[in-house]
C-alpha cells in the first residue's frame, strides 16, 4: 500500500485494516472491513444474506472516505443497478454509490438493498458532505474487478468484496 494513501486514511479505517479473514464475524452478524492491496484498498461486506453483504460493502466503501459516525442519515437517495451476475452487480452497485457521492456531494451511512432478478434497488441514507464536519480523508475513484468475489461462506454467511481504486 502506498504510504501517502495510508497516512490519509482515517483512524477508523486504519483500525479496520488490522482485521484479517481469521477474525471475520460468524454467520448472523453483519460487518465490513478493509483489506490491504499493494496499490489500492479492498472493501469487504459480510451479512446473513447477499443483499446485507452488499450493504456492508457500501459501508466499507464510505468508511474509506469519512468516519461513518460523523454522518447523519437524514436524506434518502434511491439507486437501481441492472446486472444479473452477482459479482458484476457488486461492482455496479459500489460504482453507483460513488456516483451518487460525487454528483450529489453526499456521504452515506445507511444502505437498504433489495435484490430482484434484474439486479438491485437500494435506498442510500446520508447527508450533504460538510468538510468541516466529515473531514474527508481520501477519494475513492472506482470499484474494480480485482479480487472480486461474492459468495456464501461455509458458515452460511455471505461475503462481497473487491478492490477499489484510490
Amino acid at each position: 500500500m502506498r504510504a501517502s494513501v495510508h497516512r490519509r486514511l482515517s483512524r477508523h479505517t486504519r483500525k479496520a485494516m488490522e482485521l484479517n479473514s481469521d477474525h471475520l464475524p460468524r454467520c448472523g452478524k453483519n460487518a465490513w472491513e478493509h483489506f490491504a492491496h499493494p496499490a489500492d484498498m479492498g472493501v469487504r461486506g459480510l451479512g446473513r444474506t447477499r443483499q446485507e453483504a452488499y450493504a456492508q460493502a457500501a459501508l466499507a466503501l464510505t468508511a474509506l472516505t469519512v468516519d461513518l459516525d460523523s454522518i447523519e442519515p437524514s436524506t434518502r437517495v434511491t439507486v437501481t443497478c441492472h446486472e444479473t451476475d452477482p459479482e458484476l452487480l457488486l461492482v455496479a452497485w459500489l460504482n453507483a454509490v460513488l456516483f451518487e457521492m460525487a454528483t450529489q456531494r453526499m456521504v452515506f451511512a445507511r444502505f437498504n438493498t433489495e435484490l430482484d432478478p434484474a439486479g438491485l434497488t437500494a435506498e442510500l441514507w446520508g447527508e450533504a458532505l460538510d468538510p468541516a464536519k466529515h473531514h474527508p480523508s481520501t477519494e475513492v475513484k472506482a470499484a474494480t474487478y480485482a479480487a472480486l468475489r461474492v459468495e456464501q461462506q461455509p458458515t452460511g454467511q455471505w461475503m462481497a468484496q473487491c478492490i477499489v481504486d484510490m
